[in-house]
């Protein structure tokens, strides 16, 4: 058998796959002998850490870990070795997400950069901008986060209000506006904006995909307070931010074609590490109800049954639609049943893991209604107070899963989506 250092960042996975006999078993094994070796220390404290509800655990430690991985070669696998990635191959992106999730190891920081900004820059981009953002998304120096959404306008993306317009010399755009439910944009350095940069223009037409500093006076973030009591959510407000004028990605009023290709990145080979995280809170609901009793109940006995049933479609789903031949095709067609199948599976593991939740406090019972945060005097601290609020892992879930079906596109749209692109069926009347 050929070996190579795995680690080495230089090494294009995706040749050495072709050219190396039994290579799928040799990268399994050394991402899950890697993880072994290296989540130990200050670092195994951080296992199970961070993740959606869950995004402000150890921010600065799992920062850190995620630029070790960058500094062992592990960050950015799909990506070309021109731009700093690995070359990898589908399968071993697969197989690092699952095993990653296997181990329990943190969830990761920079998401929004490796998974959807970086490949959006790659496809689209200039090599002006690849050269200038990708290399600090690769090594974790760069933290990025989206401006989609707005007030009034939620998960419809075509109702964007905000506006950028060039300076009169044509050095820079200015741009004021406002978005909501901006993940992480408190920690981010960079934003990039889906804005109206054609005056008059509505709907998917005269947009602009815009990379813009958040450190800059012209952007307040605001963090908004969750049910869980954490904020990794915000509303960042633009009052004549500014931004160069070559850092639009495509051309002024082609942002709809930008903005939908970086969503079709974020429906990616992720959705398979996180459906091993998903199995692992079904285990741990289910040994709940062997614990407790509530297992010998036979609605929740058929309801844990549904739920592991439903987990394995969704599976099915997912390696269906990874498929080269599944999801590759040209015309028409092909973007359009791209749109469907990652609209498909927003609906699948939004839904799935919603009713996760819900069933996580029926397992629990009466328990599920009382935190740790309990007073000695019987009351629970005030859960808008995030300072004292205190919940278990089960209530978390519970409370945070509540946007699972709303965020990244809400059911309706996601329905809308599929019957509108899909099926072919009329639009919706819009006001």
């Amino acid at each position: 058998m050929t070996s190579i250092n795995l680690a080495d960042r230089a090494v294009d996975l995706g040749e050495w796959v072709r050219s190396t006999p039994d290579a799928t078993e040799e990268f399994t094994r050394a991402v899950r002998e890697w993880l072994a070796q290296n989540l130990v220390g200050d670092f195994a404290s951080l296992k199970g850490r961070g993740g959606p509800g869950s995004e402000h655990e150890f921010f600065a430690e799992r920062l850190a870990w995620d630029r070790h991985l960058a500094a062992s070669g592990w960050t950015c696998l799909g990506w070309p070795t021109r731009y700093g990635g690995r070359g990898a191959t589908l399968e071993q992106r697969i197989i690092f997400h699952q095993e990653y999730a296997r181990a329990n190891a943190p969830a990761r920081v920079n998401h929004l950069g490796e998974e959807l900004l970086g490949p959006t820059l790659i496809e689209f981009g200039t090599e002006e901008q690849k050269q200038r953002f990708l290399p600090g998304i690769v090594d974790v120096t760069e933290l990025w986060a989206q401006g989609y959404s707005e007030p009034g306008a939620g998960s419809d993306l075509a109702g964007v209000s905000t506006t950028a317009r060039l300076s009169d010399d044509g050095a820079r755009w200015h741009v004021n506006g406002q978005k909501i439910w901006t993940s992480l944009a408190h920690v981010a350095q960079w934003v990039f904006v889906l804005a109206r940069t054609e005056a008059g223009s509505s709907r998917h037409k005269g947009l602009g995909f815009l990379l813009v500093p958040i450190d800059q006076s012209g952007v307040t973030v605001r963090p908004i307070q969750q049910l869980t009591g954490t904020s990794e959510f915000n509303e960042v407000f633009f009052d004549d931010a500014t931004t160069d004028a070559d850092l639009i990605v495509g051309e002024s009023g082609d942002g709809w074609r930008v903005a939908m290709g970086l969503l079709q990145f974020e429906r990616g080979v992720s959705t398979l590490g996180q459906q091993v995280g998903f199995a692992r809170e079904l285990d741990a609901i289910t040994e709940m109800a062997r614990a407790n009793g509530a297992l010998e109940n036979p609605e929740i006995a058929a309801r844990l049954v549904r739920a592991r049933i439903r987990l394995s479609a969704m599976r099915a789903n997912a390696q269906r639609t990874l498929d080269d031949d599944a999801t590759v095709s040209g015309g028409t067609w092909g973007a359009a049943a791209a749109a469907g199948t990652a609209s498909v599976a927003k609906l699948l593991w939004a839904n799935w893991h919603r009713d996760l939740g819900e069933l996580a406090m029926a397992v629990a019972g009466p328990a599920s209604l009382i935190g740790p945060s309990e007073t000695v005097e019987g009351h629970l601290n005030d859960i808008h107070d995030p300072e004292n609020v205190e919940l278990d892992e089960w209530q978390r879930l519970f409370l945070f899963t509540r946007a699972d079906t709303i965020y990244g596109g809400s059911n309706e749209v996601q329905r809308n989506i599929i019957a509108e692109r899909v099926l072919g069926l009329p639009r919706e009347a819009r006001a």
